[in-house]
């Protein structure tokens, strides 16, 4: 049973964690990205070429559209490395998603099940209160790429990721599975077991082994070459894969204006008070 001092500690880390996370998107937005131009590969024949077990999902995108497998060619490499460890550790990766088009990742902003959750947490870190639009915008501008230019997914430089133990198909442990979004979200979140923290870092430790870091506020998101981790490297480098367009034969496409916001306040505000109404009729009923 939460105790109301659990429940103020888990309020109190949402709410520090969802800040910084804003201040990192904020100089992510800020960060100069000189983009090499790189094509992207399947990460798939990627693996069966390699001979490593990877899993990927089999649930489409939203509103059905299929799952991008891609990453930058550049990148591949350090994939199958991680992949190779995994196996070896006696754990197979499963690829929960990779590359997203724009029209993937702006649908993800705006998807119900991200704006109900988002929108109750929000409440829940108001005192119950109806909260801002503005506030639950920077809330889902932390969890779900507010633009192309801060989407490292929209880079083909990130994949969200599960593990499973390879003899038995169980997931290994990290708190909660992916995509679940609560205090328990960032990589650092004291509200997870010690077995599950201690897998969160196993984990990481082993990507980062192969040149990928970890979006501290998604345990499950690691990318490489992009501005995430540039900035929490410390480099100073410009970043050298951005936002762009994947073409049919790989290539890619720089992605006009990528600081362009991919869902309006106004859109955002529209779909609060759908879901507020939809809150206050649920009461009226019960």
């Amino acid at each position: 049973m939460t105790t109301p001092a659990d429940d103020a500690a888990r309020r109190a880390f949402w709410t520090t964690s969802m800040d910084e996370a804003d201040e990192f998107m904020a100089q992510i937005a800020a960060y100069p990205v000189e983009e090499c131009g790189e094509p992207m590969a399947p990460l798939a024949e990627a693996a069966a070429a390699a001979g490593v077990e990877v899993a990927f999902t089999d649930q489409p995108h939203l509103h059905g559209m299929p799952r991008q497998f891609y990453l930058r060619k550049g990148l591949i490499p350090r994939f199958v490395a991680v992949a190779a460890e995994m196996n070896a550790r006696g754990w197979v990766l499963k690829v929960e998603d990779a590359y997203r088009t724009v029209a993937m990742q702006q649908a993800s902003g705006v998807s119900k099940s991200l704006l109900t959750t988002v929108l109750r947490l929000v409440q829940w870190e108001c005192g119950e209160e109806q909260p801002p639009v503005e506030l639950l915008c920077r809330r889902i501008g932390a969890l779900v790429a507010s633009s192309p230019k801060v989407g490292t997914h929209m880079s083909g430089s990130a994949m969200d990721v599960s593990v499973f133990q390879r003899d038995n198909g169980e997931e290994v442990d990290r708190g909660v599975t992916y995509v679940q979004i609560s205090e328990c979200t960032p990589m650092a979140s004291p509200f997870v077991s010690e077995t599950a923290q201690r897998n969160r870092q196993e984990i990481t430790a082993l990507f980062a082994r192969h040149g990928f870091v970890t979006y501290p506020y998604e345990f499950w998101h690691y990318n490489s070459g992009d501005a995430y981790e540039e900035l929490l490297n410390g480099t100073g480098r410009p970043a050298r894969y951005g936002a762009v367009h994947m073409n049919p034969d790989g290539t890619v496409t720089p992605i006009d204006n990528p600081c362009a916001p991919l869902n309006s306040t106004e859109v955002i505000r529209e779909l609060m008070e759908q879901l507020l109404a939809q809150q206050r009729e649920a009461r009226a009923s019960s």
